[in-house]
């Protein structure tokens, strides 16, 4: 889906980054990536709280970047309108992709015991819901997972969009990163629950990198391609069992439609 057509040399394309409930992470990883002026120089801001008291909601804009949840009426009417006015969509980062930590959660507790657990009797404002991914809501053209995404992944996909061509998707595990970098395997070697070999790429490995278990921040790996590792039935063999593995996935990923079905080829069929 090009979003640069027959407009001339002068042609900038009309961006808008927003947030829903989040920890505006995503927003500030776009802000301060290294080239944000030679992007500014390529594009129209359109919509960036972060980084103009000018913005607005409810401009027309090619490509519309969304982090955070949908955790109250609220969100679901401002990413109605977001919606409604871009051409592309991109979910920004772990909670617009899968939910996010405020989804762990899902399919435990309903939203009303949560309220009643973080609240009491208190009241807020805002009428809340349980959180879920914006791709619950609308059509979502472009998912950018991590948290945050990687600066050299925005830069990817703004330039695929001036470009006029588009993103594609990793479909490998964390662990491909983490063997190309060099790293010992700390699920194999010293039986660390390290959620690399269902976790999407493109973090380098980071916390592996530091001795540090991946605890899945990037969100399941898609469409079912993590079985390239047969790592994966390590979690059986170091003795780890299916709800343990299902609660580390659930962080990041209680929302994503392979989390049953991962833990059904770790484990062999359904709990």
């Amino acid at each position: 889906m090009a979003i640069i057509e027959e407009c001339g040399d002068i042609c900038r394309p009309k961006i808008g980054v927003y947030a829903l409930t989040s920890c505006y992470g995503c927003q500030l990883k776009l802000a301060t990536v290294q080239k944000i002026m030679e992007i500014v120089q390529a594009v129209e801001i359109e919509s960036f709280y972060m980084i103009s008291s000018a913005s607005r909601m409810g401009s027309d804009v090619d490509v519309a970047f969304v982090e955070g949840s949908v955790s109250t009426e609220k969100d679901l009417e401002e990413l109605k309108e977001i919606r409604e006015h871009s051409r592309i969509l991109v979910a920004l980062g772990a909670c617009a992709v899968n939910g996010g930590v405020q989804s762990w959660a899902e399919g435990d507790k309903d939203y009303k015991k949560l309220y009643a657990e973080v609240y009491g009797e208190g009241k807020i404002t805002m009428q809340g819901r349980q959180a879920t991914p914006v791709s619950d809501h609308v059509k979502v053209d472009y998912f950018l997972p991590g948290c945050p995404p990687e600066e050299d992944e925005l830069m990817y996909f703004i330039s695929a969009f001036l470009f006029g061509t588009f993103p594609e998707p990793k479909d490998y595990p964390v662990c491909a990163e983490c063997r190309l970098a060099g790293n010992s395997c700390i699920l194999i070697e010293k039986g660390e629950p390290c959620l690399g070999p269902v976790t999407t790429a493109g973090c380098k490995a980071r916390c592996l990198s530091h001795n540090v278990p991946c605890i899945g921040c990037r969100g399941p790996v898609p469409h079912g391609t993590a079985w390239f590792d047969s790592l994966a039935k390590l979690f059986k063999e170091k003795g780890f069992d299916r709800d343990y593995i299902r609660d580390r996935m659930k962080i990041f990923g209680a929302h994503d439609e392979n989390l049953e079905p991962m833990l059904d080829k770790i484990f062999g069929g359904s709990k």
